[in-house]
């Protein structure tokens, strides 16, 4: 863990997250994916029927949010993070088609962990009970696909500023055990 506050621009770079490690502070700048639980499904079998992933989610971060629907002259009222373990039947998956972060809060399974290591992704944590908050740091959204699940949709968000932590980081070492 270092003191230093990672400014991490969006796509992310996979020789920037080697560099990174469990604890590491971060702000993302740029767009990433909202995703949850039937989207996760949904987006598997895809992948399958297409052999890659559709969408252009290739080197891309999906947040495990739902967000809710806009206030305050923002894209959304309150965006938080979802318990990301609710996704460890997708996250490996996911990561080796090239999804190279994924942003939620709590701890992931040894898949998980495992998954980050052999392709090189990493695990952000976010904290829960700051929703509200961390709208504020959301610029612009957009419906990509699966409307029809409401809050569990595919978005594609634009944030700056978004704080994070590394919670699993390219070598497999996980902040919840720090």
């Amino acid at each position: 863990m270092s003191d230093t506050v990672h400014r991490l621009q969006l796509p992310l770079d996979k020789e920037v997250l080697k560099t990174l490690r469990a604890g590491d502070a971060c702000l993302l700048t740029g767009p990433m994916y909202t995703l949850r639980d039937a989207g996760h499904i949904r987006l598997l079998a895809e992948l399958k029927e297409q052999g890659s992933l559709p969408y252009g989610l290739s080197g891309q971060t999906i947040f495990y949010a739902g967000p809710t629907p806009p206030s305050a002259n923002r894209p959304f009222g309150a965006i938080g993070p979802t318990t990301a373990s609710r996704m460890d039947f997708a996250a490996p998956a996911l990561y080796e088609a090239g999804i190279v972060a994924t942003l939620g809060k709590g701890r992931r399974s040894e898949e998980v962990k495992r998954a980050c290591v052999e392709t090189g992704s990493v695990y952000f944590a976010s904290v829960g009970g700051a929703a509200a908050l961390l709208a504020k740091c959301i610029d612009t959204a957009e419906l990509i696909s699966y409307d029809e699940l409401g809050t569990e949709a595919l978005r594609k968000i634009t944030v700056v500023d978004f704080p994070v932590f590394v919670g699993i980081d390219c070598q497999g070492n996980d902040v919840y055990d720090v």
